[in-house]
């Protein structure tokens, strides 16, 4: 167990991790990075739901929270039993921008309040001179968000240690998670360790590595031995670190394959050997060099 949240008694997609504010958040989330806006956001979204998901994860910079919005409605399920999260995009840095941005990405979704919101990238290119100060802008606005209601928890994106320590320098609240691009091609042990020392929970996008894992020989190897899909074995894997990994896919058989994972365990041996996998689906982008 390497993120700090201990994968015990947890026999479901609706069990939950406690993060650092007392809120409880669904162990597995369902991703829509790179789905596309329209009917396919919003049947995949309205699909996992009906397949057990109960964590949505979307961002403004996929540009479609509008259709993740009518796609949680159209599901039919309360509110109340779902876990939305949304991230603030990088022209969006800064205390007022900031407040704006979320009252904008509740309107898209048509909801009154967020479960997450994020802090997408910490030093976008809008901001490369001065990310310190606009990221304590927005922290700032965020926290004021989550007094109001708006935000049940509040945490951050592809920050690295030292963007989490300048943020910490102003903050009140300490981000309840850090969302990472974490897989076995790149399990960022700099930035995990940083994240359990804070009691920051990892979540991990890309879990799969963008689909290059599944030629993987190691995987498909225990893939064999377990009777899984490699899919689920890495999904498992990343649960057993204690990470919450967030798979997307617009196929329902895949949707509803990403949710069996809680009928058999990963061996100490197995786990290892997956570790030593690093490189082979790609590694994290470096924050400090997006150029967006």
């Amino acid at each position: 167990m390497i993120g700090g949240f201990i994968l015990a008694n947890l026999t479901k997609l609706t069990d939950t991790y406690e993060l650092n504010n007392g809120t409880k958040i669904p162990i597995v989330g369902f991703g829509t990075w790179q789905t596309p806006d329209g009917e396919v956001a919003e049947k995949s979204v309205e699909e996992a739901i009906e397949a057990g998901y109960r964590h949505i994860d979307t961002a403004f910079a996929y540009q479609n929270e509008k259709s993740v919005g009518k796609g949680i409605k159209d599901s039919g399920v309360a509110r109340d039993q779902l876990w939305v999260t949304s991230k603030l995009t990088g022209k969006d840095h800064g205390y007022e921008n900031t407040k704006k941005a979320i009252d904008t990405s509740l309107s898209n979704l048509g909801l009154d309040y967020l479960d997450l919101f994020l802090i997408h990238w910490p030093n976008p290119v809008a901001f490369r001179d001065s990310w310190q100060e606009a990221n304590a802008g927005t922290w700032r606005a965020m926290e004021e968000a989550q007094k109001a209601g708006k935000l049940r928890a509040i945490g951050v994106s592809n920050f690295r240690p030292k963007h989490l320590d300048a943020l910490l320098k102003d903050a009140t609240v300490t981000p309840q998670v850090n969302q990472i691009f974490l897989n076995p091609s790149d399990l960022q042990p700099e930035v995990v360790k940083y994240n359990e020392a804070h009691h920051i929970l990892s979540e991990a996008y890309s879990p799969l590595g963008t689909g290059k894992i599944f030629g993987v020989s190691e995987l498909k190897d225990l893939s064999d031995k377990y009777h899984k899909t490699v899919a689920q074995v890495v999904l498992r894997w990343s649960l057993q670190h204690g990470f919450l990994p967030l798979p997307k896919s617009v196929h329902q058989d895949r949707i509803v394959e990403n949710t069996k994972l809680f009928d058999f365990e990963i061996s100490d041996a197995d786990m290892k050997t997956i570790d030593g996998l690093r490189g082979v689906a790609g590694l994290a982008t470096d924050p400090d060099t997006i150029t967006w």
